[in-house]
């Protein structure tokens, strides 16, 4: 990872950053006397950082996430803790970080993935306006697309429809994918990627194919 910390793609040096950041938290002080397994844990991922515990304060929280003099870590760790407090002022504070952050495409990234966990309609209108800006990084605009498709609202069918022959390809591919993560989380389907026995093709394939 320290070999990496430099390099020119930032995506990667941020990543390998956090990663060592996260080795040091793993095996400091503040983890060892924690709870291995909290009670109150709402997601499954692995973090690539922690939620911070140092307040519970949505707008101080925000402070921390939107303001690019703090470094990532800090900012990773308000991120986490604003989408486990799950209210729609968490969402729109985490809007506010994805579009105004002009630093860093993974921590925009990031923050699409978290929305795609929280499936919150309020993350809808910040993630279209992503998705739809072409001066957008392709890896964030490939986030927002699956977060709609896992927020699934009405509205969503058709604003990632309007993407499926985007000129990006991982931006197009995501599109498509988040059309039939949209398809099953509308279906009642328990298992995601299902396909009944008298389908052969997704309804978004059929939909490209039109």
């Amino acid at each position: 990872l320290e070999k990496y910390v430099n390099s020119s793609c930032q995506p990667l040096a941020e990543t390998c950053v956090l990663a060592l950041e996260k080795i040091k938290f793993d095996h400091s002080a503040e983890v060892q006397s924690a709870d291995p397994s909290p009670k109150d844990r709402v997601y499954a991922s692995i973090d690539p950082a922690p939620a911070t515990t140092a307040t519970k304060s949505v707008d101080e929280l925000k402070v921390i996430l939107c303001n690019p003099e703090v470094g990532l870590w800090k900012r990773y760790r308000a991120m986490f803790a604003l989408r486990d407090i799950g209210t729609e002022e968490a969402v729109l504070a985490l809007a506010e970080g994805m579009e105004t952050d002009r630093t860093s495409a993974l921590f925009r990234h990031e923050i699409g993935f978290i929305f795609g966990e929280m499936q919150h309609p309020a993350s809808v209108p910040a993630l279209a306006r992503i998705l739809a800006n072409s001066e957008e990084e392709s890896m964030v605009r490939h986030e927002a697309a699956e977060a709609l498709g896992s927020v699934a609202t009405p509205e969503v069918n058709g604003i990632l429809a309007l993407y499926i022959n985007d000129p990006e390809p991982v931006v197009r591919d995501s599109c498509i994918v988040a059309l039939d993560m949209f398809e099953h989380e509308t279906s009642g389907e328990f298992q995601y990627a299902v396909i009944p026995e008298d389908e052969s093709v997704p309804k978004s394939a059929e939909l490209i194919a039109a």
